[in-house]
């Protein structure tokens, strides 16, 4: 059983009285996956987020054919797939578990479920999924700034 304690520090929940963090934890579902086992794949529906309790996860996106790269390999007290509550669409990358992991799912209908009967919860759980979305965003901008820039500069 997930207690408060192992999700505090994960961002989803940065705000988050014990009582509403405790409201959350029925929502997930406990997933054990082994070392080099897919998550889910670029380009199927999306239907959940994941936190990760335990190992590590590797999140990659084709850029040609048989080609993957590796985005950003995320451990625990991080979360993944975050969009999926937002809308259906594909996935954008692929995730596959690079060390053995204890994932806790959180499903796009049982999350509309839950905002629909707790909507201020709800809320701050999306702020915290967007704010740290906003991050990840910053920290790839900075990342691809200096990319242009170190190519700018070996061009001259």
């Amino acid at each position: 059983m997930t207690s408060i304690s192992e999700l505090r520090e994960n961002p989803l929940f940065e705000n988050l009285t014990n009582e509403e963090i405790e409201a959350v934890i029925p929502l997930l579902a406990e997933k054990k996956m082994s070392a080099g086992t897919t998550v889910f794949v670029e380009n199927m529906p999306g239907e959940s987020l994941y936190l990760i309790r335990q190992g590590t996860i590797k999140i990659s996106k084709m850029v040609s054919e048989g080609q993957e790269k590796i985005l950003v390999v995320l451990s625990a007290d991080d979360f993944f797939g975050d969009l999926a509550l937002f809308d259906s669409s594909a996935r954008s990358t692929t995730a596959r578990v690079a060390e053995d992991a204890v994932l806790l799912k959180l499903t796009k209908e049982i999350f509309d479920q839950f905002c629909n009967q707790n909507p201020a919860l709800g809320l701050k759980v999306m702020k915290n999924i967007v704010r740290e979305f906003c991050r990840r965003l910053r920290e790839n901008e900075q990342e691809f700034q200096q990319i242009l820039s170190q190519l700018f500069e070996a061009g001259q």
